[in-house]
């Protein structure tokens, strides 16, 4: 979407939208399989290019209004429902925490410049995935890294 400049290596499929609602994305179809598997030989990319690895995030939720703020793009027959900068926001919190201030999560939250709202509400939905006291702890501490001194989260 172009926020971030940094190449990815594949792209993660959360969801799969079908008559308008969202379904969990593992296992692919066997036609987005095939086509997946087809583009990887044509282009020589790792076979996992596209891939359902974050879609577990669906199982507890994803944020409210995901689908009615997500960008559409078109690619011939296939269409792509793109996350909106305030839900990529969320779901860098939430690995920038798991992955530590190190990672490229975190690097890619200052990237898109998040305001101290925006980091509170993402910080509240990553509570709902992981309520324990040990993520809230780290979680807290991301957020000072961030600017974000003394969150209600």
């Amino acid at each position: 979407m172009g926020a971030i400049s940094r190449p990815t290596k594949d792209l993660d499929v959360v969801a799969l939208v079908e008559s308008g609602a969202l379904r969990r994305a593992e296992p692919f179809p066997p036609g987005l399989q095939t086509a997946v598997e087809d583009v990887a030989r044509a282009l020589g990319l790792p076979p996992d290019w596209l891939n359902p690895g974050p879609a577990a995030l669906l199982d507890l939720g994803l944020p409210s209004g995901f689908l009615a703020r997500a960008e559409t793009r078109y690619f011939g027959s296939l269409t792509i429902r793109l996350a909106s900068r305030a839900d990529q926001i969320t779901f860098k919190l939430y690995a920038a925490v798991d992955q530590g201030p190190q990672s490229k999560h975190f690097a890619d939250l200052g990237k898109l410049e998040p305001t101290r709202g925006e980091l509170l509400d993402s910080g509240r939905w990553c509570r709902t995935h992981d309520p324990s006291e040990g993520f809230r702890a780290m979680l807290v501490r991301a957020l000072a890294a961030l600017g974000v001194e003394d969150p209600d989260v």
